[in-house]
């Protein structure tokens, strides 16, 4: 199912599933390097909701919905999952919204992601998204990693995960999970390294434009000692070396 790597000239479709209560940045900070590498390289994005329409960041009504936020940010979905397009790459966010879902009995994006997986290239979580990649039964036979901050309600899904605790994200296969949040930028920013390797100076010339610097250790994220999961050192230093890229 992985394709090769090195496709600057290959048209490329993106597909990103939201849902009420999604986590702003598990979307927003992924679709900004697509959105900016777009700017050389054909990318085409979907985004895919229960229903076309506008999708907000606000917690449907749940025993959940007093933790979410109360003030609320909008994306418009393109698609629903019934009609959504071919897809080259699926990213699936986390928030809470997605534990609001499950309360709910609401199956629709781990079934998505069960249907769809079969025919991608490539499929990403950031943050509690991989645990609709779980309850699909993606990650089973697989190592994975997701939200520190909750990461005990993560790793009761799935059969058969080897869930890492200390990792800012995991590859395994064309699968790659991230940690919490913001994590999801440092995932793409290497899964854009790997996948347009063939421009590798092109992937760094867009980090430096928009003038962030990745975490670029996969296997190390302070926020397992932060948050105390299981599994990490909690004597390790929290103190990360964090570059622009190519220096």
């Amino acid at each position: 199912m992985a394709a090769a790597n090195g496709h600057s000239d290959k048209s490329l479709s993106l597909g990103v599933v939201v849902f009420d209560g999604y986590e702003p940045l598990d979307i927003w900070g992924p679709l900004e390097l697509f959105s900016s590498m777009s700017g050389t390289k054909p990318i085409q994005l979907s985004v895919i909701s229960h229903r076309p329409g506008l999708v907000t960041t606000k917690v449907p009504p749940s025993k959940l919905a007093s933790k979410g936020a109360t003030m609320a940010t909008y994306i418009e979905a393109t698609h629903s999952f019934a009609d959504a397009p071919p897809l080259d790459i699926l990213l699936i966010p986390g928030g809470v919204g997605n534990r609001a879902l499950q309360e709910n009995n609401d199956t629709s994006v781990q079934d998505f992601v069960a249907a769809r997986y079969p025919s991608l290239q490539y499929l990403l979580s950031v943050c509690t998204g991989a645990a609709a990649l779980a309850q699909a039964g993606v990650l089973e036979g697989r190592r994975a990693t997701s939200s520190k901050a909750a990461w005990e309600w993560v790793v009761t899904h799935g059969v058969n995960v080897t869930w890492v605790p200390t990792a800012r994200w995991v590859v395994d296969g064309n699968v790659w999970t991230s940690s919490g949040v913001s994590a999801g930028l440092d995932m793409v920013y290497a899964f854009l390294r790997h996948y347009y390797s063939d421009d590798i100076q092109g992937v760094e010339d867009m980090i430096n434009l928009i003038e962030y610097a990745p975490h670029t250790d996969p296997h190390w994220d302070a926020f397992s000692i932060v948050h105390k999961v299981p599994g990490a050192n909690l004597s390790e230093s929290v103190v990360d070396c964090v570059r622009p890229a190519g220096f």
